[in-house]
């Protein structure tokens, strides 16, 4: 056999045994084609999952934004609707002009808080006790009402949008089922 011949022999076997330089090559452009792939896929879906909370935290700040804003206007809320359920007739007489006021007053600070998504939980007496939305400030047997029913409102509660703001305050009947 002639060096050639050899040299031929040789080659064939190391591309046998998978060493031709060429198959090499492709095998690892291959390799690093799929890596890169799966880096691209990967980061899109990163991009995309931080889109989505960016689009979402975004909805949240128009939503909620104002929440303690909102929260800190309360008492005025409260402390107008007191002034107004108080005055006596006199008082409406001898002070209509005031009391207009205070009506305006409470009425502009209402529809404020309703463009802004605020709206009043206001709970009647005989109403379901409902731990979501009211909050229980005392227990009381009161006859012919059922545990659980609503036998007094202290104060109205809030929400901004789908999330409470404050509980109604109520009191809630004790007395129990006959």
């Amino acid at each position: 056999m002639t060096d050639e011949h050899k040299d031929d022999l040789s080659e064939a076997a190391d591309i046998l045994e998978g060493g031709a330089p060429e198959l090499d090559e492709l095998e690892a452009l291959r390799a690093e084609r799929d890596e890169m792939r799966d880096r691209f896929m990967r980061a899109l879906a990163d991009a995309e999952n931080a889109r989505k909370r960016a689009d979402r935290d975004r909805r949240e700040a128009e939503n909620y934004g104002g929440t303690r804003l909102a929260r800190d206007l309360l008492p005025v809320h409260d402390n107008l609707r007191r002034a107004l359920e108080h005055a006596t007739d006199e008082q409406r007489a001898a002070a209509s002009a005031l009391l207009e006021g205070v009506e305006l007053t409470m009425r502009e600070l209402l529809k404020v808080m309703d463009k802004h998504g605020v709206k009043a939980i206001s709970p009647q007496v005989g109403d379901v006790f409902d731990p979501q939305q009211h909050e229980a400030m005392f227990e009381a047997p009161v006859p012919g009402t059922t545990a659980g029913q609503i036998i007094q409102v202290m104060t109205e509660g809030f929400m901004i949008h789908d999330r409470l703001l404050r509980p109604a305050q109520v009191g809630v009947s004790s007395t129990p089922a006959s």
